[in-house]
């Protein structure tokens, strides 16, 4: 079966037949240059329809199409490497690079990922997840390259987003210190550009990245250095004169070459553009706008809904709602939160570049001057929140799980130490299914219970998320409360009422063991006790930990029965968890009875529903039936 314009091609791809020729990024480089717009429109309609019943990272991939077909023209991959900051942007270059066919299993299990894995394909030379990395890793790249004496191009590709991360400006400095070739493209898709200005800076971004422009600025430069004070003269005139049109003196001064703004959706603008800068040596940052959902007007008219999300149906223009469902966990958090801020004005809410994914942009409605997003800045939100703290405010840090292990450092200098009365709130912890290893909450009981001072909190439901609200912010000192991705149970709401510090809850007493379970993984734990039961009459004692830190002793102490079974369920990583503490703690009162603890083995996990991975990884209703199964030496 042919794949080439005029030939069959597969279910799916008969609609795009230039789309389905293209392969490699060497299929690319043969169309002819007319083909390419052609191409553009085919790959923004195949997204469109493909990512329509599976979800995912729409805005960003619409935005790079142009880019993503000239950069494949250009260079040569995976030769040239070509980073992609986050990695969601990177669905068009997925698609050049030989995973066209298996762009419907974005996201699914044993699918494509949503950012770029070097397991993947060899056209993803480093992966990616979180924002921030691509100039750092790119820079590495160059350096490498230089010290094996090797002739490569290093490309990075950065949102304006990721460039409000303080570890893009970082490797920005190191990077224009030095003289390796490297390539950074900018990817602005905030900022408009009015047509005589577009046109303008384009026409400026060509001549000046030129070889004759190039060869007599070098030249110039030869004669004026033997001038006193020429040439400092004539670089600064320069500057100003390029300062007018271009905004980009803070590049320049950081010893990158600046080029653009340009169109970034011209291939006319983009192609002569990269052709100049790839012969030019040193660093080099190629500044170029682009529209975010460019070619589906819903994502266009609302990127941040349309940035990353589920199904939508493409002829309404509208995403997928779950119908009859209770509220999220993170809609519970938001709601809980802006009501207790309605009577207490010390609190502040705190987001890290994620108001709607972390359910602050409904708090934003109600209390706007107290909803701050601080940009992808997690450790400047942390010892911001410090700050704030220090001045009577109750700070309340929002962010991912995931994220929140960047701002570590400043959990225990800027709020531990220093005793804070910080609130923690990290959405997305555990599972996260469809987003895989970097996104999924897996480390935080780990890194957190470890530190003084910090209380940590995980509920069994939404109404026990809204008592915790209330608890962290009665407290005098920092806390923490982690939650999981998607929907309540639909449990019954009262209102939200300070738990007793540091005290488990007993849901069901029995003498024949001990099953503690860790915030969610609760309700599973209750339908397997209720298996056991009724298939062995074995009947359990389960406690909801409810507080990791400070553990409740006293009352596991006093419910380890005569060395019968002991189970540990928490959805985090094991190695470091709650369940090595507890265990600890019955081994030193002298309990010697068989134990286990199910979390997170020593591994990432997979991407996929979060049904699919709890199963996988044993921690769902049937995964503790089987742990209580061996215990009991059932099978």
């Amino acid at each position: 079966m042919s794949d080439k314009p005029g030939g069959e091609t597969p279910d799916g791809l008969r609609a795009y037949p230039l789309l389905a020729s293209v392969e490699t990024p060497a299929d690319v480089k043969n169309l002819r240059r007319e083909q390419l717009s052609e191409l553009a429109a085919e790959m923004r309609e195949y997204l469109i329809n493909t990512l329509a019943p599976i979800g995912g990272h729409l805005g960003a991939g619409l935005g790079v199409v142009e880019l993503s077909i000239a950069l494949h023209r250009i260079f040569d991959s995976p030769h040239d490497r070509i980073i992609w900051d986050v990695g969601h942007q990177a669905y068009p270059h997925k698609m050049l690079t030989g995973r066209l066919r298996q762009m419907p299993s974005m996201r699914q299990y044993g699918g494509l990922s949503a950012f770029t894995k070097r397991s993947e394909s060899e056209h993803d030379p480093f992966g990616a997840g979180h924002a921030c990395t691509s100039i750092s890793a790119a820079y590495g790249m160059a350096v490498g390259r230089d010290l094996k004496g090797e002739d490569k191009q290093v490309i990075a590709v950065i949102g304006d987003g990721a460039l409000t991360g303080g570890m893009a400006f970082e490797a920005l400095n190191n990077a224009g210190d030095n003289k390796h070739r490297l390539l950074v493209i900018l990817n602005d898709n905030e900022m408009s550009i009015a047509p005589n200005v577009g046109s303008m800076s384009a026409y400026l971004a060509r001549l000046i990245s030129g070889k004759p422009y190039t060869h007599v600025r070098d030249a110039t430069r030869k004669v004026l250095e033997k001038l006193p004070g020429a040439y400092e003269a004539a670089r600064r005139i320069e500057e100003h004169v390029k300062g007018m049109v271009m905004p980009g003196t803070l590049f320049e001064e950081m010893g990158f070459r600046y080029f653009g703004p340009i169109d970034g959706h011209d291939f006319d603008h983009l192609l002569p553009t990269l052709e100049n800068c790839r012969e030019l040596d040193g660093p080099i940052l190629l500044h170029i706008v682009t529209r975010k959902g460019l070619g589906f007007a819903p994502a266009e008219e609302d990127p941040e809904t349309w940035h990353g999300l589920g199904p939508y149906n493409i002829e309404s223009g509208e995403p997928v709602r779950a119908v009859g469902k209770p509220p999220t966990f993170t809609q519970v958090f938001a709601d809980t939160l802006a009501d207790l801020a309605d009577a207490d004005e010390r609190i502040v809410a705190i987001t890290a570049a994620m108001p709607g994914g972390t359910g602050l942009s409904r708090f934003a409605k109600r209390h706007p001057e107290r909803c701050i997003d601080v940009g992808i800045a997690e450790q400047h939100a942390a010892t911001f929140a410090g700050g704030l703290a220090v001045e009577g405010l109750r700070p309340v840090v929002t962010i991912y799980s995931t994220f929140m292990q960047r701002a570590y450092d400043q959990i225990i200098h800027d709020i531990c130490i220093q005793n804070l009365p910080v609130l923690l709130c990290m959405d997305r912890a555990g599972v996260v299914g469809a987003d895989g290893a970097t996104h999924a909450g897996s480390f935080d009981i780990a890194f957190l219970r470890c530190l003084p001072n910090l209380t940590v909190m995980a509920p069994k439901d939404e109404s026990e998320l809204a008592d915790m609200l209330v608890t962290a912010l009665h407290l005098d000192g920092p806390s923490a409360i982690r939650y999981p991705r998607g929907n309540g149970y639909g449990v019954e709401m009262h209102k939200p009422q300070v738990l007793p510090l540091g005290k488990a809850e007993v849901l069901e007493e029995g003498k024949d063991g001990l099953l503690i379970a860790v915030g969610t993984r609760t309700r599973d734990a209750l339908a397997a006790c209720e298996v056991l039961r009724t298939e062995h009459g074995k009947k359990l004692t389960l406690l909801n930990l409810r507080f990791i830190k400070p553990l409740d002793e006293e009352m596991i102490v006093a419910h380890l029965k005569n060395n019968r079974p002991l189970l540990v369920v928490e959805e985090g990583a094991a190695q470091g968890g709650v369940g090595e503490a507890i265990a600890a703690l019955a081994v030193r009162h002298g309990w010697h009875g068989p134990f286990e603890n199910l979390g997170l083995n020593d591994s990432f996990p997979a991407q996929g529903t979060q049904s699919e991975i709890l199963r996988e990884l044993g921690l769902d209703a049937a995964g503790i039936g089987a742990a209580l199964h061996r215990l009991f030496k059932l099978d």
